[in-house]
């Protein structure tokens, strides 16, 4: 069982590619993981410590009628997650949009999502059939967002930004297969036929699918609670690749001679790059006095360098500091 998705991609197509992050889909995963829909890997800890709150959440009926549309390998209704606009999205933005989603197209999308599906009970289906589903939904995500996912936005947030500078400079630098070398074991590209094309494995019941992007570029979503690639190929979005995060499970330290060279917490900052202070404060729960004091040691001893990118300064490690992990940031 299982099929490809085979995406063609020509020069133009990397100078039209972007990258977006978007508190509302990382909601939408978030509820996946706690709803038992998708594994929880390596933030079970996390996850556990958002059960109780999620249950509570559940006795909703919108909550419990989102949850009821959650299906892996099959479609998923678009208007519960529409696409990111960029790197720096609010989600009142993003729910305004969810909002304003008409009443038919909303109607249209669950009938798609459902099929298949046993039939929901009557409470959950006439939550479905509102006619104001997606104030419903919109309601709901802005809970779930408040109460679970945005206490821990700030760390979040940091492992995204640092897997978008790292990937967009790999893209822009050495092109696609550099910017998707590390994704996902299911994807890579292709060049040994003309068009090139990227190639996605799916493991459950399809069809063989080619996309061209047609120099329209693609839209890469990292996410810090996804735990696969999924790639976004219906009209309502742009042609998009959704993948987990580079460093989501960052490392307090290296446990050997590095950490108890430099610290562990220095060791960690090494590991953690390409970051800015604020970032690294977010990702290793330092405050941003503390991790500048590290980053400045750091700076000193010729292990990272600065580059300012608008009113911040991006760290990335030297030749020195990646000789020191063995470049090998994903280490443990």
């Amino acid at each position: 069982m299982g099929w490809t998705i085979r995406i063609e991609v020509g020069p133009q197509d990397v100078m039209a590619s972007r990258f977006a992050i978007s508190p509302l889909i990382e909601t939408l995963h978030a509820l996946r993981i706690l709803s038992g829909s998708h594994e929880a890997g390596v933030l079970q800890p996390w996850a556990a410590s958002k059960r109780a709150v999620y249950v509570r959440l559940l006795r909703e009926p919108g909550m419990a009628a989102l949850v009821t549309l959650f299906r892996r390998g099959a479609y998923n209704a678009d208007f519960t997650g529409p696409p990111p606009s960029g790197v720096n999205v609010a989600i009142e933005d993003e729910l305004a949009v969810v909002r304003a989603t008409p009443p038919a197209q909303a109607h249209d999308e669950i009938a798609r999502n459902l099929a298949g599906l046993p039939a929901p009970p009557p409470e959950i289906r006439a939550t479905l059939e509102r006619p104001d589903v997606a104030q419903v939904f919109a309601d709901t995500l802005e809970a779930a967002w408040r109460e679970i996912l945005a206490p821990d936005w700030p760390r979040f947030k940091a492992i995204l930004e640092r897997d978008v500078v790292r990937r967009a400079g790999r893209l822009a630098t050495y092109g696609w297969s550099a910017a998707l070398e590390d994704l996902s074991p299911r994807i890579r590209l292709r060049t040994e036929r003309d068009p090139a094309h990227i190639e996605l494995r799916m493991d459950h019941a399809g069809s063989d699918e080619t996309h061209r992007l047609g120099g329209r570029g693609l839209l890469f979503v990292p996410s810090v609670c996804g735990t696969g690639v999924g790639a976004y190929l219906e009209d309502a979005w742009p042609y998009a690749l959704a993948y987990p995060a580079w460093g989501v499970a960052v490392p307090p330290a290296r446990r050997d001679g590095l950490a108890r060279l430099i610290g562990k917490t220095r060791s960690a900052i090494l590991h953690a790059l390409p970051a800015t202070t604020t970032q690294l404060a977010a990702l290793l729960t330092l405050s941003v006095g503390g991790a500048g004091d590290h980053v400045a040691a750091l700076r000193g001893a010729g292990l990272i360098s600065g580059t300012r990118t608008g009113r911040a300064v991006l760290y990335h490690r030297t030749a020195l500091g990646e000789a020191l992990i063995g470049d090998r940031p994903d280490d443990a």
